[in-house]
This record gives C-alpha cells, sequence and structure tokens, in this order.
C-alpha cells in the first residue's frame, strides 16, 4: 500500500508537472501589444466611453504582413502591413448574441495623426481604412474605428496569415459548401462544387482571394469570410474538438502561437474568460455583417458608409441593443423583417432596423 500510495503520488506530481508545462508554455505564446496600450493610453480623453456594463466589443485584425518565415512566401516583405481583414465583434452583455461587423478595408475614413513605427508621426487624413493599420499598426486602427463608430474597443487581436493556416490545419480543416467549382490561378485553388474540407492554405486563398470570385469586390470577398467563419464555428463548438484534450491542445497551441492582443488578453486567463460567456451562444445568434456601405461618391473602387443605415447599426452595438440580419433574399436595411397584412391592425411601435446578414446556423449546404 505505501509503495501504491508513493506511486500514485509520483504519477500526480509528473502529471501536475505536465500540465503546468502545457498552461506555461501556451500562456507564453501570447504576444501582449504593449505598444498599442501605450498609445492609446495617451489618447485616453478622446476615446468613446462604454456605456453598458458587461458588453464587450473587440477589434479582429487580419493582418497581411510577409515578415517571418511563415509569411514570406505571400510576397515581398516591405516594411509594412496593411489591415487584410477588420471584424468589430460584439459581445452582449448577457452573452446570448454576438454580432460579427466587417468593416472594408477600401471604406472612406477619417485616420487620425498616428505613431508610426519608427517614432515619427503621420498627420490626419481622409484616406483608406486600411491605411490606418499600415501607417500606424494596432492602435491607428483602434482611434480610427472609435472615432467612426463612437464604440469603444475594449480589446483587439491581430493574426496574420501563417497562424491562420496553423489554426485550420490544427482543426483537421473547415468544411464548406461550394455552389459552383473555383478554378483561381492567383489564389492557387482548384476545388469541386459541393462540400469541401479546406486546409490552410486553402482556406486562406479562398478568405483572401478577390479578383477572380464571385463580382471581384471587396463586399463579395467579405461575405465569403464570414461564411468561413461561421463554418469554423461549427468546427470549434463540435464535441470532438472542444472535449478532446488530444485534438483541443494542437488547437490552442496554433490559435495562441498566431496572436497579438492587448495585455489584458495576452494570457490564458484573459483568453478564457473571453471565451468562457461566448461558448454556449446558439448558431442562431452569432451574427455576420458588413457595415452598411457603398460605391464611394468620387471613385467607385473605394466604399463610403450609407446614411442613416450605418449609425443605426453604431447605434445600437453602442448601447447593446439586440441587431437583426436578413438572409440574402435582398430585404433592404430598415425594412421590416415581416410586413403586416392589410387586414391585421397595424403596430404603432416602429419596427427595429433589419441589416443583410447570416448567421452561423445557415447551411448553404442545405
Amino acid at each position: 500500500m505505501r509503495r501504491g500510495g508513493l506511486g500514485v503520488g509520483a504519477l500526480l506530481v509528473v502529471a501536475g508537472g505536465i500540465g503546468w508545462g502545457v498552461y506555461a508554455k501556451l500562456d507564453a505564446n501570447i504576444t501582449p501589444d504593449e505598444a498599442a496600450a501605450a498609445e492609446l493610453a495617451r489618447y485616453e480623453k478622446e476615446r468613446p466611453t462604454s456605456l453598458v456594463h458587461g458588453a464587450q466589443n473587440i477589434l479582429v485584425i487580419g493582418s497581411d504582413s510577409r515578415a517571418g518565415s511563415g509569411n514570406r512566401r505571400y510576397g515581398q516583405d516591405s516594411g509594412t502591413e496593411r489591415s487584410d481583414t477588420a471584424i468589430l465583434l460584439h459581445l452582449s452583455a448577457d452573452r446570448r448574441s454576438a454580432t460579427a461587423v466587417s468593416i472594408p478595408r477600401d471604406l472612406m475614413v477619417d485616420v487620425p495623426d498616428c505613431r508610426r513605427p519608427d517614432g515619427t508621426r503621420t498627420k490626419p487624413m481622409f484616406a483608406m481604412f486600411n491605411y490606418a493599420f499600415q501607417m500606424g499598426g494596432s492602435a491607428c486602427t483602434i482611434r480610427t474605428v472609435e472615432r467612426l463608430t463612437d464604440i469603444r474597443m475594449d480589446h483587439h487581436m491581430v493574426v496574420d496569415f501563417h497562424g491562420f493556416k496553423e489554426m485550420v490545419d490544427a482543426l483537421d480543416g473547415v468544411q464548406i459548401c461550394l455552389a459552383k467549382p473555383i478554378r483561381d490561378k492567383a489564389a492557387k485553388l482548384r476545388l469541386p462544387a459541393g462540400k469541401v474540407t479546406l486546409d490552410g492554405e486553402q482556406a486562406l486563398g479562398y478568405v483572401r482571394a478577390r479578383k477572380s470570385l464571385g463580382n471581384g469586390s471587396d463586399t463579395d470577398r467579405m461575405d465569403r469570410q464570414q461564411r468561413f467563419l461561421a463554418a469554423l464555428v461549427h468546427k470549434v463548438q463540435s464535441n470532438d474538438v472542444l472535449l478532446n484534450p488530444v485534438r483541443l491542445y494542437p488547437v490552442l497551441d496554433a490559435a495562441t502561437s498566431s496572436l497579438t492582443t492587448d495585455p489584458a488578453l495576452a494570457s490564458l486567463r484573459g483568453l478564457y474568460e473571453l471565451v468562457r460567456g461566448v461558448r454556449d451562444i446558439p448558431t442562431e445568434r452569432v451574427q455576420f455583417l458588413t457595415v452598411p456601405r457603398e460605391s464611394y461618391i468620387y471613385n467607385s473602387n473605394r466604399d463610403q458608409l450609407v446614411e442613416p443605415e450605418a449609425e443605426r447599426l453604431f447605434q445600437r452595438l453602442r448601447t447593446d441593443t439586440p441587431v437583426e440580419v436578413t438572409d440574402s433574399s435582398g430585404m433592404h436595411p430598415g425594412s421590416p423583417r415581416h410586413p403586416a397584412r392589410p387586414d391585421e391592425p397595424s403596430d404603432p411601435t416602429p419596427p427595429a432596423p433589419t441589416f443583410r446578414g447570416s448567421t452561423a446556423a445557415e447551411n448553404p449546404c442545405g
């Protein structure tokens, strides 16, 4: 019995040591964005105030940096990086819904004066949205979004090409459904119609391709990114990933290794506190949409906000008011979801604005 007790004790010590080693490795993977935190603190007085306690707004930035061995294959490293993708993720205070709003990289916005990596400062200018990240990194992008929306960003995350690929591969791919085959030389994609499981390289090509898929617009690409994210939510929520430590560890390792976040999120505890409150949100309440936009009046290759629809969306996110989305049936923002029949009594309450988008529950494969 004494030997057995010693053996069990030794096993627990070894298991505890391994567990601590795994925790320490994953915790150290995440890069804290200290420079952004310092820059944002400098402009604290001009930043919006959070209006609803418990609601969270996270800016997710996809960087097109070519720096690092995993990113060089996608182009020459010119020393700059742009926000290839930007998503404002709003988590309701009651954690019963999540709304992801894509911000077009070609949207014309007011970019404030920002600190460059070399310490010099840019001048305020009216420019494309992705100029902010290229010139001043995540802090400049956050300040630009906050000026555009008047919504306080509580956290931010930056992920690059290599990190995105590694995470998809750690999940053993993500299944999507294609209405027709894809033959895209630029994105190096050859995919059949129907159900397809994308590996990391294919997934990166699918979400980045712009000129030869769909109508070639950035809006079409954002719709594709949203469909992929919905499929990713399905995969991550599946029991064979979350409940299987052997499968979960490589996912966590890839995800944490790919992240640069604000200091408050730059730890497993910080990420866990964020994820814990959203893991049970039903897929029909995980919504994806693009900020209401149209072609810029002076350049059809650029975008501008559609008002007052854009401000209606920002106001609802700002006050943590539920956002309703429609499918792709063509219903315009602001239209009632179910118009009353002539024989029904009229409802004096104005309908809530409805925005074109989708949910993670929708299955394009039917």
